[in-house]
């Protein structure tokens, strides 16, 4: 993840990699996937904990895949996620998606994936990730749009949970509805030739349901979230466990059903 005067809502929790460590090219990158072939050079901005990464590159072998992410710390869950698979051809760099440490033209494709809706600048940084890509490269983009999250049954709970999460997100200097933004950053950065699309996760089943309503469960008490929604007054304990119930009571529903939508766009250079 990287950021400019932002702070990242999320955090590392291990609520958090949970989830994320769930991501896959296929459920995640799908609409970037035909675009990709053996021998490319990708560079992965804020590739978190490197499941999307290390399928990535496995569709780009024998080329090389540069997973960056803010700090360090961060780039170690990717690299430690490398070394777990022992995926070859992946490369590693701290890098600031805004100022990005690579010359010109650097990259075949260049793909973030949760990103733009947590930092400071979000054209500043599609700028960057335009600059690095080669003439006729890709610049591909994927975030989540909170406020077109639908559900049932339509618990108080979960409302709660999304003014929330909108609250602490812009606070932090982030915009959680970048989904439906996307298109408009894009072309603020400079791109014509861009396809435009979205996608959703559905979770609907009893396993996703407890997957996931179990996972926001944990994440609204012990993530950065929580610690972020407490120091500022966003909101006290007794309403985060109430939140937290909610996810609980939504996740038991034998009729729950979540949806959850994302704007993606391919961008030619």
């Amino acid at each position: 993840m990287a950021t400019k005067d932002a702070v990242y809502t999320h955090g590392h929790h291990e609520s958090v990699l949970r989830s994320h460590r769930w991501r896959t090219a296929e459920n995640s990158a799908a609409y970037l996937l035909p675009h990709l072939s053996p021998g490319m050079s990708l560079l992965d901005v804020g590739c978190g904990p490197g499941t999307i990464t290390a399928d990535l590159a496995e569709r780009v072998a024998p080329g090389v895949v540069t997973a960056s992410e803010v700090t360090a710390e961060a780039l170690g869950l990717a690299r430690a996620e490398a070394e777990r698979r022992g995926t070859a051809g992946i490369g590693f760099a701290v890098a600031d998606v805004h100022a990005l440490d690579f010359p010109d033209d650097s990259f075949d494709v260049v793909h973030a994936h949760q990103v733009l809706q947590h930092v400071g600048d979000p054209v500043q940084a599609l700028r960057e990730m335009r600059r690095v890509c080669r003439p006729g490269g890709i610049v591909a983009v994927r975030d989540s749009d909170y406020a077109a999250f639908t559900w049932f049954p339509e618990l108080p709970e979960l409302d709660e949970w999304l003014a929330l999460y909108q609250q602490v997100a812009r606070a932090n200097g982030g915009e959680p509805d970048a989904g439906r933004r996307l298109l408009s950053w894009a072309r603020a950065a400079g791109f014509t030739d861009i396809t435009a699309t979205s996608s959703t996760w559905c979770f609907a089943t009893p396993e996703d349901r407890e997957w996931w309503g179990g996972m926001w469960a944990e994440r609204i008490l012990k993530s950065d979230m929580a610690r972020q929604a407490l120091a500022s007054g966003a909101a006290t304990e007794e309403e985060l466990q109430r939140v937290s119930a909610g996810w609980r009571s939504w996740a038991a529903e034998p009729d729950g059903w979540l949806s959850l939508l994302h704007g993606e766009l391919v961008c030619r250079t």
